[in-house]
């Protein structure tokens, strides 16, 4: 790692966010006709849709029973349909028309400068979408956030993210593991390169003096003693969640988890809090990158269909589960159960800006905790 807590900032950075400048196109409301894509989507054939929630199955039906259109959605996991981008557009045959993808990364540096996917942005949306989620088109963010059980607590045991590298907290941390869930170490990255000082001051503040490292960052220094503090790891939200929020625990694990999962309360039980008041974050945020794969014989539907999922009707079965639409006009509906909506004063934000250096970092990081991870 490097002394700034980042790997690889540079030329594929520059490179990658010159190429994204230049695609973008003079879009302008007055020019743009919703009728006309809508009678254009019309005379093309079924699009297929992939998207890493099963939520994306019921909106491609609600898509096909509002527009007359066929529109199948299909759960993939991101960085599976990135290869699976890859391997239709090779062979020139397009299965998934829409791609919406939890993985920036991937879609900065792979997918869109290789030639395998096109953003594109609604006209008629642009001035209600912040400038920073229109290129590539940012549909979601999505909160992973810290929960503990509301039974055992009345309020979340831990005021500080430094606690949890603390003995009180060892094997009593459950998340996903970062090597099979890269998002995690696209975070790590981000808190180092945007953030640290932060990280640092949040030491300071927690053990009142101030956090001296042999390690590149403060991030990395949290990472390290995160990982060391031997954390439950999991290749599913699930798990993790039942961690923290099942009934009838005496000593139960505080979760890094989706604020997805705070269904659970009212489908198993669950007794998830979300951990408000945590410093320097609650949580933190993540986009759902919308694309278009090159080569669709259906350009309009996919068009219709991403400016679709940008409206109140089309996102309604993800804002249930706390995933923000990029639309300011699109709320959270009142009682989505994680309340991450009163919370967002709370989140770290990812910036897109910087996914090329998450890109270059990514192995760097799976390789530092990989080595400092202690069952």
């Amino acid at each position: 790692m490097t002394t700034n807590g980042r790997i690889g900032r540079g030329a594929l950075g520059v490179a990658v966010a010159t190429l994204m400048l230049a695609m973008s196109p003079a879009l302008h409301a007055e020019d743009f006709s919703l009728d006309a894509l809508i009678e254009a989507a019309k005379k093309e054939g079924p699009i297929g849709v992939y998207d890493s929630t099963g939520k994306i199955v019921e909106q491609a039906e609600n898509f096909s029973k509002k527009y007359g259109l066929q529109a199948t959605g299909t759960k993939v996991k991101a960085t599976a349909s990135v290869e699976m981008a890859i391997r239709e557009g090779q062979a020139k045959n397009i299965q998934g028309d829409v791609l919406i993808l939890t993985d920036p990364p991937s879609s900065i540096v792979q997918l869109i400068p290789q030639g395998f996917a096109e953003s594109w942005l609604p006209p008629d949306l642009a001035d209600k979408i912040p400038v920073e989620y229109q290129n590539p088109l940012i549909i979601t963010n999505s909160g992973n956030v810290w929960a503990y059980n509301t039974e055992v607590y009345d309020k979340c045991p831990v005021s500080n993210m430094w606690e949890l590298t603390e003995p009180k907290w060892k094997g009593k941390v459950a998340m996903q593991d970062p090597l099979g869930k890269t998002s995690y170490d696209d975070w790590f990255n981000q808190m180092a390169t945007h953030a640290d000082d932060k990280v640092a001051a949040a030491y300071q503040d927690h053990f009142g003096k101030a956090l001296e490292t042999d390690e590149a960052s403060a991030t990395a220094a949290w990472v390290k003693a995160l990982a060391a503090n031997s954390p439950l790891l999991t290749d599913a939200d699930e798990a993790a969640a039942q961690a923290a929020g099942a009934p009838g625990q005496k000593e139960p694990f505080m979760a890094l988890i989706s604020s997805a999962k705070f269904r659970d309360n009212e489908a198993s039980g669950y007794k998830l809090g979300l951990c408000t008041g945590l410093k320097p974050w609650a949580g933190w945020l993540y986009p759902g990158v919308g694309l278009i794969a090159t080569g669709t014989k259906s350009p309009n539907t996919a068009k219709l269909f991403l400016h679709y999922m940008m409206t109140e009707e089309g996102i309604a079965p993800q804002s249930a589960d706390g995933k923000m639409s990029t639309n300011q006009d699109v709320k959270l509906p009142a009682d989505e159960p994680s309340g991450i909506g009163a919370a967002l004063d709370q989140m770290f934000t990812y910036n897109a800006a910087t996914a090329a250096d998450d890109w270059d970092a990514r192995q760097d990081w799976q390789d530092f905790w990989r080595v400092n991870y202690k069952k």
